[in-house]
């Protein structure tokens, strides 16, 4: 499951973002045992996904890319809900977090 979610999410990005930026989405997913999830104040082995997005703020910003957050955050939803099922699409939360230009860096050079 973790390497189709992997490819929805990638495939997600790419529908706001042009295909040139397939080799800058880097997913990771973060696994959480049985019994550790609650809804309402309940455990349930029902998941509540969290997808965090970080991105230099500059993409969130760019003229070409105007509609980029909303896209993001509809695709990225689609693409949980595409491979944990319908039941959990009310409960997918997205987080797109900017990081400012210099406070990043590629092969120890800041970008």
């Amino acid at each position: 499951m973790s390497g189709q979610l992997i490819k929805e999410l990638t495939e997600a990005a790419l529908t706001v973002y042009p295909e040139s930026f397939r080799e800058m989405v880097g997913v990771e997913i973060f696994g959480i045992p049985r019994g550790r999830w609650g809804v309402g104040g309940k455990v349930t082995d029902e998941p509540s996904p969290v997808v965090t997005l970080r991105s230099r703020e500059g993409f969130f910003h760019h003229p070409d890319f105007a509609e980029a957050p909303a896209g993001l955050i509809s695709a990225i939803t689609d693409a949980v809900a595409n491979v944990l099922g319908e039941r959990v699409r009310g409960r997918v939360t997205v987080l797109l977090v900017g990081v400012p230009a210099g406070r990043s860096g590629v092969g120890g050079e800041p970008v």
